[in-house]
């Protein structure tokens, strides 16, 4: 017997294996280190996944964005696309309103008629359905930056530094890992879920900062005073948790306090969901909303109507922030024009952790008014997102996001050293930068865009703080919108 062939598998043939390597397209995956498996067209070295065609343009998909599809195949792809399905039943529920919640690209405050879209308004008029098409990318952002003048960006950095050190001070550190947490953090939890420690402490400080602000009560442990109603169950607040994923800071919630209610917000469809565990819970009602922030009106989920509720999420992706923020608080959920927790609005209290402020959009930014005010254009919002980037490019053994003295020469950078200087020059400027001054200048960043979020929520009657709820050794994103309803009780 042939001892490299101990369990008598039959090997194929060298001559066999040539012939199927013919039958194959011809299209090489580097990454594979092989052809592509898939058969070719007819008259062609190259099946339909990588035939080329001069004529044609790969568009992504308008039903789901995540894929693309030949040009001359949209309208036929449209009808059997994998999400059309959910689509279509997403479009019959009284909760969706396309766009809702996606804000306007210049005036915020004039008002807006929404309707549900059917998936026909899609292929004929190629809008997205299943999140936005609409947006300006990180390569725009770049390459707008770098088309600056060398004065140009000067005057940008001076005016970033100018904002931060009047508007961005005494952001305060708050990590908190309260006594409820103790099951998880000691692993006394069910061992089939999943515990990576970094994601479980960030999770149990957004919940021991709720508990601090007076938003969440410790059942388990002293009956201290809290704004939240305990005599009547009818009060008990319900969870909303925007962004949701596959729902583990709700499963750490629902482990370590008393809640009855669940709702998880999420457009994407995912495997190992908190889900299974949580409605193993006998007292706790779970609901899973698939639908995208944006076009949510939470006011027309029929199971929440007249229940106070709490807003969460952990690391809401850039315009997903305020896209939760309108949804709880915007003018369509409210008849004011200011929010003041009245029994038309039922929002208890709200913890956000920011994450990803490159993906800002202005048509989706909360307060473009704030941005107004400071002299902050489009042009410099979207130059402020892009530097947002360099904040978790840095080494984060230390704290870097405040405290570090990196203001730039501002004097070289303009330029005036070499006025026949090419006025492109600002891309060797960026080169020429350390990394931690890029960094300190992406976390200055990060808290004017988020500045100007905490001062939307306190404008619409909230008590509010930003607090960096874990060390950035931890996660350079550590930064908590929390904030409560004053007349809450």
């Amino acid at each position: 017997s042939n001892p490299n062939n101990q369990l008598g598998l039959k090997r194929e043939e060298p001559k066999k294996r040539i012939d199927r390597m013919h039958t194959r397209c011809k299209f090489w995956l580097p990454k594979k280190n092989r052809f592509c498996a898939n058969a070719p067209l007819n008259n062609s070295l190259f099946c339909g996944n990588h035939t080329s065609s001069s004529d044609s343009q790969w568009i992504p998909c308008p039903i789901d964005p995540s894929h693309s599809v030949l040009q001359e195949n949209l309208q036929g792809h449209v009808r059997r696309c994998p999400l059309l399905k959910h689509v279509q039943s997403l479009s019959l529920q009284p909760f969706y309103q396309k766009g809702i919640n996606g804000g306007k690209e210049e005036d915020e405050d004039a008002e807006e008629t929404f309707r549900p879209t059917g998936v026909e308004d899609f292929v004929d008029s190629n809008k997205p359905s299943y999140g936005s098409l609409e947006k300006i990318t990180s390569e725009t952002k770049r390459n707008a930056v770098h088309s600056m003048t060398a004065a140009e960006f000067s005057k940008l950095i001076s005016k970033i530094e100018s904002i931060h050190a009047s508007l961005c001070k005494d952001f305060r550190d708050s990590y908190k890992i309260p006594e409820a947490c103790g099951i998880w953090i000691n692993r006394e939890v069910n061992g089939k879920l999943p515990f990576q420690e970094k994601h479980v402490l960030q999770q149990a400080s957004i919940l021991g900062n709720l508990e601090e602000f007076g938003v969440l009560k410790n059942s388990r442990g002293d009956q201290n005073d809290c704004d939240m109603p305990s005599e009547d169950d009818t009060n008990a607040p319900a969870v909303v948790e925007f962004g949701a994923g596959r729902g583990y800071l709700t499963q750490l919630l629902a482990d370590c306090y008393e809640i009855e209610k669940v709702f998880l917000i999420e457009r994407k469809s995912y495997k190992l969901k908190a889900d299974r565990s949580l409605r193993q819970k006998e007292s706790l009602i779970l609901e899973r909303l698939r639908i995208d922030i944006e076009d949510l009106n939470l006011n027309a989920v029929e199971s929440l109507q007249g229940i106070p509720y709490l807003a969460i999420g952990k690391h809401l992706c850039g315009p997903a922030t305020d896209m939760t923020l309108r949804c709880c608080l915007g003018k369509q959920n409210n008849k004011g024009d200011v929010a003041r927790c009245s029994a038309s609005c039922y929002l208890r209290g709200l913890a956000i952790a920011t994450c990803c402020h490159h993906l800002c959009q202005w048509k989706h930014y909360i307060n473009k008014r704030y941005l107004s005010n400071l002299g902050i254009t489009k042009e410099d919002f979207h130059a402020i997102t892009w530097f947002t980037s360099w904040a978790v490019d840095a080494d984060h053994g230390s704290d870097i996001s405040g405290g570090v003295d990196c203001s730039l020469n501002l004097q070289i950078i303009s330029g005036k050293e070499e006025p026949s200087r090419d006025p492109c020059g600002v891309e060797e400027i960026l080169k020429n930068m350390r990394a931690v001054e890029r960094a300190v200048l992406g976390f200055k960043c990060k808290d004017i865009i988020d500045m100007g979020r905490l001062m939307w929520i306190k404008e619409h009657g909230l008590e509010t703080q930003l607090v960096k709820y874990v060390p950035s050794s931890i996660s350079p994103e550590n930064h908590l919108l929390i904030a409560k309803c004053e007349n809450s009780l």
